[in-house]
């Protein structure tokens, strides 16, 4: 932690006026400090214990005394300890020579490697761009993912949302997304881990390391074991560095967020420290402004492109609770994951009926895209309603008509699903990168017929369709070979 004052010390926050306070008390991570002289303003940042502590300034209770949040462990703070006001805000390093390296939330290097030297040091809080310099041009983001692509496509400087409860995973699609957007783009991809598992930021570093896209990447963790007031500043350090490559590099930057629920989480902890009543389900007050104040900074202008990907826990799988409900507010697609289908083994477990996408439009991605993903929804939504009258009477009991739809159905389900690159150690299957044109046609020849004599097994975790017929014709020539003898 002394390295991290001498960090803040080059970063321009050290305490040249040394305003210095006492600690009054603490409480878990809110700490309580009287200023005889001056009081620092909000979101000051202040240090204790010679650096080793770092809060930063919520409130002012009176003309004496701040209440502040700690982005460190308090562990070591005592009553009357000297805390020195650095006179500035928490700011983060922006620069190329952030580029494949690995932060926290103070803009220090956590990967071992040098501390990069040529940066500049920038606030964390910043308004979102004005009105007239925002772009309203709507193009789409091709992922390489066939049933995104198909039925919920990306808006190039949109924002997606991944749902999905514990365990239907939105981590390995999130990266999976990084592994075939950062291979086909010249942008930066920022990948910003809020409150996660520290063995998903280090699998993530690897993997970038072997795919050859580290040099365009940066990477901003504020883990799980970390107190709430660094889980809730490390989104803005990963937006503050993401706006300098778009407004001074004019570069397009893909923002991956994983996980927002975190942010909501930390942003609740910090409420109930500082004592505001919650809302309703124990949320903060203030969760609409805070997600806002984050989200309306991810923006398209005349310089380049901010596209966002964010995860989205849902708690209990419970779509209606308000930290789902705040966030579907903020994007132009929502992808939701169902567990239903991640126990039937169709990965990715992307339900189509539920998750929708504002690009969908036939303005957009054109008449035959449109009227083809609309016609998928109906064959899905038919059989969906199917489903009880199967599980009573049978599949024998339906009309001709009614079965060739199923069968249509079945076959689109499994033909939607796709084998991934960043899961080819767990699977032994290859990952398929499969294109916007191959996949519309694929879902067509399945809509009329084509595949009516394939079994659906055939469709199950393959790229394009006509693999489906590689697939049945070896097992065609071993049934003959079979007889033969």
């Amino acid at each position: 932690m002394g390295e991290q004052a001498a960090e803040l010390a080059g970063s321009g926050m050290s305490a040249t006026a040394a305003h210095v306070g006492t600690i009054v008390s603490v409480r878990g991570s809110v700490v309580d400090i009287r200023f005889d002289d001056h009081l620092p303003a909000i979101q000051t940042i202040l240090q204790a214990d010679e650096g080793r502590v770092i809060v930063e300034v919520l409130v002012h209770r009176d003309a004496q005394h701040v209440r502040a949040i700690a982005l460190t462990s308090t562990q070591g703070l005592a009553r009357g300890m000297p805390v020195i006001d650095t006179g500035g805000p928490l700011k983060a390093p922006v620069g190329k020579a952030i580029l494949s390296r690995m932060f926290d939330v103070f803009g220090q290097a956590i990967d071992r490697l040098p501390v990069p030297t040529d940066v500049q040091w920038r606030s964390v809080h910043h308004a979102p761009p004005p009105l007239a310099k925002r772009s309203t041009q709507s193009e789409i983001f091709e992922t390489g993912i066939k049933v995104i692509d198909v039925l919920l496509p990306l808006e190039r400087g949109g924002k997606a949302g991944l749902f999905g409860g514990a365990g239907v995973g939105k981590t390995v699609l999130l990266t999976e997304m990084i592994h075939n957007m950062v291979g086909h783009q010249e942008g930066v991809s920022i990948f910003c881990g809020i409150g996660e598992r520290c063995r998903e930021g280090e699998e993530l570093y690897r993997d970038m390391k072997a795919a050859g896209v580290l040099p365009n990447m940066v990477m901003v963790f504020g883990q799980m074991n970390e107190p709430p007031g660094s889980r809730f500043r490390v989104g803005h350090v990963a937006l503050t560095m993401a706006e300098y490559f778009r407004d001074d590099a004019h570069r397009d930057v893909l923002l991956l967020i994983d996980n927002i629920f975190r942010f909501i989480q930390a942003g609740s902890e910090v409420s109930g420290l500082m004592g505001q009543m919650p809302s309703r389900l124990g949320y903060q007050p203030t969760m609409g402004t805070e997600l806002s104040g984050l989200e309306e900074r991810i923006a398209n202008t005349d310089t380049g492109a901010i596209t966002s990907i964010q995860a989205v826990y849902v708690p209990a799988d419970d779509f209606t609770d308000p930290a789902a409900v705040h966030t579907f507010s903020h994007l132009s697609a929502s992808i939701v994951l169902s567990r239903k289908r991640a126990s039937e083994g169709l990965y990715p477990a992307i339900d189509p009926l539920q998750s929708n996408s504002k690009m969908a439009t036939p303005g957009i991605v054109g008449e035959r895209h449109y009227a083809l993903a609309q016609e998928i929804r109906r064959t899905l939504a038919q059989y969906a309603q199917l489903k009880d009258i199967i599980a009573m009477l049978g599949l024998e009991q339906l009309s001709p008509a009614d079965r060739n739809v199923v069968g249509r159905a079945r076959r689109l389900e499994r033909f939607l699903t796709q084998p991934f690159f960043t899961t080819e150690q767990f699977t032994g299957m290859q990952g398929k990168l499969v294109s916007l044109e191959d996949a519309l046609n694929g879902c067509e020849r399945i809509l009329r017929d084509e595949f009516k004599d394939v079994p659906e097994s055939a469709l199950y975790m393959i790229g394009a369709i006509d693999e489906a017929k590689a697939k049945v014709k070896p097992k065609v020539a071993e049934t003959a070979d079979s007889h033969e003898s």
